[in-house]
């Protein structure tokens, strides 16, 4: 019995995933893809109609994927929103574990950001991220870990230091990047803390 479609689009977005890391969005070809997954790159073109419809196409689940992250990272710290944020900022950098897969992701983005659609995509990506980010925040002024301050200028400045920080430690290559999240995140949270009561 043949698996659901979905499953199988599941598996060649996530084949897709690893190549675009591994080789770059240029490099990456739908031959290796298919050979990934143990389909014919006809079978591909069937499916997405090209390799420009099969990034689009991994660039579009990457929003769908952002509320899972954060489930999860809210499940393995449940009523600690500070802990969850670094775990999900931490676990956000999964794909990006090594200087090569990051300069990949930066020439994804150059797709990113001149092509329309792909543009479309990934800013449906941040808008999520930060409104997840944002919550996350508001539970921790709720839970009273930080003091009552701007949540969208604390969401945008976690946003901005999350991806300076990716790129800092690709470049200075010291430690891992998750490290280096959770630090820079500590570092621009620290000032917002309530001070414990004596």
């Amino acid at each position: 019995m043949a698996r659901p479609r979905q499953a199988e689009d599941a598996a060649i977005l996530a084949a897709a995933a690893r190549l675009v890391a591994r080789d770059g969005p240029l490099r990456m070809r739908l031959a290796d893809v298919a050979a990934e997954v143990g389909v014919t790159a006809s079978a591909l073109v069937q499916r997405f109609g090209s390799k420009r419809d099969l990034l689009l196409a991994l660039a579009s689940a990457g929003a769908a994927d952002v509320e899972a992250g954060f489930r999860a990272a809210r499940r393995a710290h449940p009523g600690d929103p500070l802990a969850a944020l670094g775990a999900a900022l931490a676990g956000g950098s999964r794909s990006v574990a090594t200087p090569r897969e990051m300069a990949n992701a930066l020439a994804f983005l150059q797709v990113d950001l001149t092509d329309d659609a792909f543009h479309r995509a990934t800013l449906a990506f941040f808008r999520r991220w930060r409104a997840e980010v944002r919550a996350l925040l508001s539970e921790a002024v709720e839970a009273g870990e930080l003091a009552p301050t701007d949540l969208d200028a604390l969401a945008r400045a976690v946003e901005v230091t999350y991806n300076g920080s990716l790129l800092t430690w690709a470049i200075r290559r010291e430690g891992r990047a998750p490290d280096a999240i959770r630090r820079d995140l500590a570092h621009l949270l620290g000032p917002h803390r309530r001070v414990p009561m004596p």
